[in-house]
C-alpha cells in the first residue's frame, strides 16, 4: 500500500497527465496529489433532502462513494444517483448505525476509508485534511469538534457535559488523549480493520472504534472539525439513552481488557501505548 504525497511546483499542474502518473495520482489542489484510492461510506436513511447538500461539498478526486441504504421511503437513491452517477449503493439488512457502516466498510474498494454523516453536519471539503494525516503516518484520522479549529452548531448543554464525561472516562481508562468522543466522522486506512474486529450494530460503534484503535496500538491523530446544524428532519439521537449504550461499551471494553490480561503472561518488554498526537 503506498502513502505518497506528491507535491506539484506552483506554476505547474497536478501530476494528472502523462503516461509515468495517469491512473497513479489523484490531484487534490495545485500543490498536492495523493497515490491511495479515498472511499467514503454514506449510511442513509431517508434523507433525500439533504443529499444535495451532502454531496457538493464531496471532492471530485475521491475514488468512490458507497451509500448504504436502509430500507428508506423516500428518494434517497434515485437523489444519491442523481447527484454522484458513479455511486455504489449497498441495501442495509440489519438495522443500527454500527450495522450499516460495518456494510459500507465491506463494499469499499478504497485504500482509505472515510465514514460521513448523510444529514449535512459534515464539510465533505474537511476531507482533504484526514487524507494528509493518513498518508502523513497516520492509522485512523479522528475528527474532533473540541480540537482547536474545530466547532459544532448543533449540541446542548446535556449532551456536551455527557460527551465531555465520557471521553474523560475513555482517556483514563485506555490511554487515549482524545477531545471528542462521540463524533462520526473519520478516516482510516483500510488495513485498520483487521485490527479493530467491529461487533456493534447501533450508534455507539463511533465509541468502539475510538476505544479499540488505541488498544491495537494504532496511530491516532485528531483532526479539527466543524458539525452544522442538521439541515432537514430530525435526528435520532436521545442524549441518556445513548449516553448509557456508550457508556456500556466503555465498561464491556474494559472488562475485556483486563480478561485479556488476566490470561496473557505479561511480556519482558513494555508495549507502547496507542496516543493520539
Amino acid at each position: 500500500m503506498s502513502s505518497v504525497l506528491q507535491p506539484a511546483a506552483a506554476d505547474q499542474d497536478p501530476p494528472s497527465a502523462g503516461p509515468a502518473t495517469a491512473g497513479k495520482y489523484r490531484p487534490v489542489s495545485s500543490h498536492l496529489a495523493i497515490a491511495p484510492p479515498v472511499s467514503v461510506v454514506i449510511p442513509a436513511m431517508n434523507e433525500a433532502e439533504n443529499l444535495p447538500y451532502v454531496f457538493k461539498t464531496l471532492p471530485d478526486w475521491i475514488h468512490e462513494v458507497v451509500l448504504v441504504d436502509g430500507n428508506s421511503t423516500d428518494r434517497t437513491v434515485e437523489v444519491a444517483r442523481e447527484l454522484w452517477p458513479g455511486v455504489k449503493v449497498v441495501e442495509q439488512r440489519g438495522r443500527g448505525k454500527g450495522d450499516a457502516l460495518i456494510t459500507g466498510f465491506q463494499a469499499c474498494t478504497g485504500d482509505i476509508i472515510v465514514m460521513v454523516d448523510a444529514d449535512g453536519s459534515a464539510d465533505g471539503q474537511e476531507i482533504v485534511s484526514y487524507v494528509c494525516a493518513l498518508v502523513s503516518g497516520a492509522d485512523f484520522a479522528k475528527g474532533s469538534r473540541f480540537a482547536n479549529g474545530g466547532g459544532t452548531d448543533d449540541m446542548t448543554l446535556v449532551r456536551r457535559l455527557g460527551n465531555a464525561a465520557l471521553c474523560t472516562v475513555v482517556n483514563r481508562k485506555f490511554g487515549a488523549r482524545y477531545t471528542d468522543l462521540c463524533y462520526g466522522y473519520n478516516a482510516f486506512w483500510r488495513h485498520c480493520l483487521d485490527k479493530i474486529d467491529l461487533d456493534c450494530t447501533g450508534f455507539e460503534v463511533e465509541t468502539l472504534m475510538n476505544i479499540r484503535v488505541v488498544k491495537a496500538g494504532l496511530k491516532v491523530q485528531e483532526i479539527p472539525s466543524h458539525e452544522y446544524l442538521r439541515i432537514h428532519g430530525t435526528s435520532n439521537l436521545r442524549a441518556v439513552r445513548d449516553g448509557l449504550r456508550v457508556l456500556g461499551v466503555i465498561l464491556r471494553e474494559r472488562s475485556n481488557r483486563r480478561a485479556l490480561r488476566a490470561r496473557t503472561p505479561a511480556p519482558v518488554i513494555g508495549t507502547v501505548r496507542g496516543k493520539v498526537s
